[in-house]
Parts: C-alpha cells; structure tokens; sequence
C-alpha cells in the first residue's frame, strides 16, 4: 500500500526535484500540493507547481494557500531561485487549473475524512499553512501520522542570517506552532543538505537523459548551482527539498538523532533560528529526528532511478 502525503511548498528548483521524485515513485501517493509564499511570491508559486505536475504527465491537485508569514512581512529569495522562482529553463503556461479550495481548508477537510495517522505531510518551505491549520482545527493535529519537512540549521549555522535557515526564518511563529504541536517530526536541516551536493556528473546525466524532465531538472540545477558554490565554495549546490522525498523512500540513507529542537521567535539576532539541542543537555523532551548525515551517494542514485521513470 502505498504512503499517502500532501506537500507544502514554495517552488523553487529543489521544490520542484522534489515533487517530481514524489510522483515518480509507486510508494507514494500524493493527494495534493498545498502552495505557500516563500521563495517567490504566492502568486507565482502556485503557478510554478502546476508547471511541475504538468512536466511529470500527472494531474495532481494544486491549492493556493498563505501569501504572507503569520506576523511578518514575506521575506524572499529571488537572489537564489530567480524572479520567477524556477528560473533555468523555460516552460509554458500551465494548462492544469489552481484548485479552488484554499489550501489550509483543504488540509483541515483531508485530515478530518482520512482514517487518523494515514497522512504524512511534507513541507518544503515556511510552515505557515501547516500552522495556519492547526490553529484553526486543532482536532486534526493528532490525526497527522508524520511531519518530514526541510529546514532549520544547527552545526551548519544560517544561510539567511547568521543563525537562521530560510524556511524557518521566513515564518519562526509558524514553525514554533509546529515544533510544539506534539506531532511526530523528522527535520531536514542544512547539516543534511549540505552533504547532499550535486555533481558535474551527475547533472549531466539527467541532461542525457533527454527527457524534458531530465532536461529541467539539469537546467535547474545549473542555475541555482551559480549561487551556491559561489556563496560556499562547494563544488555543487545541494538539494534541499529532495532530501524529505528521499527519507519516506529510504530512511536507512538518514543518519540523526531524537532531540529537543526549539525556535527562536523574540531575538534580532538569533529570530528563526532551531536551537537543537543535539548534546542532550537541557533536559527538554525531544520532539524531532534532527538528521546530521545522508549517504550522498545512495540519494543520487535514488534520485537518478526515480527521475529516469517520468
């Protein structure tokens, strides 16, 4: 039987290599995409994941939910992803229709008609639909099997601010909510994704794949990479998003620890930041699988096999 999610995202080329790895995989069964703002404004991320659901040949549903963070002002990050969001390759205006239903009542409603602890949701960017929904429906949140999510930092510090992950640094009220919410969480931060580097190789191969969506993905990568290894040094950029995908199809690839993770919401210095207590020394309960390791090798190969099928 097949895993049931919903991902929350902000696509974003990373975003996008993650849904597409979603959908090419049998295990999963992707009930929707819930979009919120965050690397680009709503408006265009909506329309740049109906762009992917119409690249990978499938009709999954598409819903618009939150444009703005729950207290502040939306931070962006086109110096990263491009204006449009999922700069690198040109695609056509999507045919797929937005979903009328907002995105937040449309996780209440499939929460509340699914069997308690079927759904998995995965957010792939601020977590302010997720929060806005448990603030409104409380019932549903112990019906939510699982939260995987990308985002926070802890030995890799920010790439925001000098402490904060762009993720949580765009909404710390919201991912507060959800790191408190008492659901079961496995976080992706930077310390994962940053080991998960892509390669000259392997983004080659995808090009030689000669499908349009090995050609995206290539092209993509190509142009979020500048940012990157300019930015670190690296010899690749890392795929974030994908590394949450990856997890609900190999968790043996993950390597982390069962801690206390705690967002900062009150400091100018340190505001967004997951304050992990990965040494175990403040007594907190712990409530998150913070990963600190990935095999990269095992993830690109996952990825390759996946990609190849669309």
């Amino acid at each position: 039987m097949s895993r049931k999610i919903i991902i929350d995202t902000d696509p974003g080329q990373d975003d996008a290599v993650a849904i597409l790895l979603a959908l090419a995989s049998p295990e999963l069964e992707v009930l929707a995409l819930t979009v919120v703002a965050g690397n680009v404004p709503l408006p265009l991320t909506q329309r740049n994941a109906r762009q992917i659901v119409e690249l990978s040949g499938h009709k999954t549903p598409v819903h618009a939910g939150c444009d703005a963070p729950l207290k502040r002002k939306l931070v962006t990050a086109e110096y990263v992803h491009g204006k449009t969001g999922l700069d690198g390759i040109p695609l056509p205006q999507p045919t797929l229709p937005l979903h009328p239903q907002h995105a937040v009542d449309y996780l209440i409603d499939t929460l509340r008609a699914h069997a308690s602890g079927t759904i998995t949701l995965c957010p792939l960017g601020p977590l302010t639909n997720i929060a806005t929904a448990f603030q409104r429906a409380p019932d549903i949140i112990p019906r939510v099997a699982e939260i995987v999510l990308m985002g926070g930092a802890y030995f890799e510090v920010g790439n925001v601010t000098p402490a904060a992950e762009f993720n949580i640094y765009v909404d710390p009220e919201a991912a507060d909510i959800v790191f408190k919410s008492g659901v079961s969480l496995v976080v992706m931060p930077l310390d994962v994704t940053h080991k998960a580097l892509t390669s000259r190789e392997w983004v080659e191969e995808m090009r030689a794949l000669g499908t349009p969506v090995g050609q995206a993905v290539a092209s993509w990568t190509d142009f979020f990479e500048r940012f990157d290894t300019a930015k670190y040094g690296s010899a690749g950029a890392p795929l974030h998003d994908p590394c949450v995908i990856a997890y609900l199809l190999e968790p043996s690839l993950f390597t982390g620890r069962h801690i206390n993770v705690e967002i900062e919401t009150g400091s100018e210095l340190t505001l967004g930041m997951t304050v992990a207590d990965w040494w175990r020394v403040t007594g907190r309960e712990p409530n998150a699988m913070f990963m600190g390791g990935v095999d990269r090798d095992g993830f690109y190969r996952l990825l390759t096999e996946r990609l190849g099928r669309l």
